[in-house]
């Protein structure tokens, strides 16, 4: 098989699987109610990204060198802002995510 056949498949391939298992959870629980596993999954999950991105960003600072940490604090406190304003965990995630990377290109 040619490469160009090789990627094309492959595109393809992976899209099936993408919308299979993207459209699943909405299959298997339109007619009944999620197990309480699934339940307690989507309310521990947001926090438990926010604490990882917290730790990412946290885990280089060398305070005996200029920046100090500044873009790490700076966007850990708008995170925290963010999610008292609008209280919504995706925009703090993202919010937070994007200003962190934007500030430690600048600093």
């Amino acid at each position: 098989m040619s490469s160009t056949a090789t990627v094309v498949l492959t595109i393809i391939l992976t899209s099936l699987l993408l919308l299979f298992y993207r459209g699943a959870p909405f299959i298997i629980f339109s007619k009944r109610e999620p197990p309480k596993a699934l339940k307690f999954v989507e309310k521990c999950l947001p926090p438990l990204i926010i604490a990882t991105l917290i730790v990412y960003c946290l885990k280089d600072i060398n305070f005996a060198a200029k920046p100090w940490g500044t873009p790490q604090f700076i966007a850990i406190a708008a995170t925290v802002l963010l999610h008292l304003w609008k209280r919504n965990s995706m925009v703090s995630i993202f919010g937070g995510t994007i200003l962190f990377m934007v500030l430690s290109r600048v600093f």
